[in-house]
């Protein structure tokens, strides 16, 4: 009798593998194979409708005759007494309102099989192959509807008139502030321009009045020079001459 059969693997990472195991067909030594998929299970094992809670792991059989060749034949065993177990780490809890976790078990062709779970975190099955734990995700329920206070309504077209409205008023009144202030500028412009064209006006006015100076030559240049006196001095001693 092989010693898989009459002793078991009690602790081969997350698998125990009990005694009375049956290899098919039947070898004198075997090598198993450990799988986990982690982040790669939905990839590699897709299931429709269903989420999972815990990563895919796989055991599988080859017989170790001449581990040095290439395609090692893949066997089969068969647990005969009680099944294998698999004890999962790390579940991720249940979603809130989704049906019971289930085991899913996958044979070497791939079809999956459900199972109910041995206990929180363990599985069972009778064959070496892939398996997991899932919950079904379109049995959730759901959520409730809230029970608070009621939200506001949305404001409805009329509300949108009613701020563009407010727009249009503030724009008009922003456009007259506008107006006013230039109106306002140009009035205070003019009377700059008035009032300089009086100034003008008077200096002119003066200029008119005032006595026309002589021009000379002084060097090259022409200057204003002042008229002779018009009453001459008179000496009003005793002394003249």
């Amino acid at each position: 009798m092989p010693p898989l059969r009459r002793k078991g693997f009690a602790g081969y990472f997350e698998f125990g593998v009990p005694t009375g195991v049956v290899v098919q067909p039947y070898v004198e030594r075997v090598v198993l194979v450990y799988h986990n998929l982690g982040n790669w299970s939905d990839y590699y094992y897709p299931l429709t409708g269903y989420t999972y809670l815990a990563p895919v792991l796989g055991l599988l059989v080859y017989d170790a005759a001449n581990l040095s060749a290439v395609g090692l034949p893949e066997l089969n065993i068969v647990a005969s007494e009680s099944p294998i177990s698999v004890s999962f780490g790390n579940v991720r809890a249940v979603p809130t309102g989704s049906a019971a976790p289930r085991c899913v078990v996958f044979d070497l062709n791939g079809a999956p099989h459900f199972r109910d779970l041995e206990g929180t975190n363990v599985c069972s099955t009778f064959h070496q192959g892939h398996i997991s734990i899932v919950v079904n995700s379109s049995e959730i329920a759901p959520p409730p509807a809230p029970s608070g206070p009621v939200a506001p309504p949305i404001p409805t077209s009329g509300g949108g008139a009613k701020g563009s409205s407010q727009a249009w008023k503030i724009a008009v009144s922003a456009v007259g502030a506008a107006v006013g202030l230039g109106l306002l500028a140009s009035l205070v412009l003019c009377l700059v321009r008035h009032k300089r064209g009086k100034r003008l006006e008077l200096m002119e006015r003066n200029a008119e009045i005032g006595e026309t100076l002589r021009m000379a030559q002084v060097g090259q240049t022409q200057a204003p020079v002042a008229l002779g006196t018009r009453t001459q001095p008179v000496i009003e001693n005793d002394y003249a001459a």
